[in-house]
């Protein structure tokens, strides 16, 4: 099987408007236009051409245990980690991090309105 490219990263969400707003106001990600489906959710640009999909109307709770965890993520590059920190703080969030991987690559995690994790690296 070819892979051409990551496309999209969807996550099922308990309130959109909740989850648009974190992402839109105060991460400050580009909002895309999105078709007409039948259930509430928005769309963000990742960079390039890549997305994230917020899928709404979720009423059943996450495992709690793996979002704790930081077992499933999603990770976003950004070219200078410590404005990066400066940013979130700005913004009033808690995070963890920044900490050096085993390979020296910097990494914040964040976690949104849901639970999920968002890993930012340089």
């Amino acid at each position: 099987m070819k892979i051409l490219e990551l496309d999209h990263v969807a996550l099922y969400v308990a309130d959109t408007e909740k989850s648009i707003h974190f992402y839109g106001e105060i991460l400050e990600w580009k909002s895309l236009p999105r078709p007409a489906f039948d259930f509430p959710g928005a769309w963000f640009s990742l960079g390039g051409n890549k997305q994230l999909h917020l899928l709404g109307a979720r009423t059943e709770p996450l495992h709690e245990g793996t979002l704790g965890s930081r077992k499933n993520h999603f990770a976003i590059k950004v070219p200078d980690i410590l404005e990066t920190e400066a940013f979130l703080r700005s913004k009033g969030l808690a995070f963890r991090g920044p900490k050096a991987r085993p390979d020296g690559i910097r990494q914040i995690f964040l976690q949104d309105p849901d639970g999920y994790w968002i890993e930012f690296n340089e």
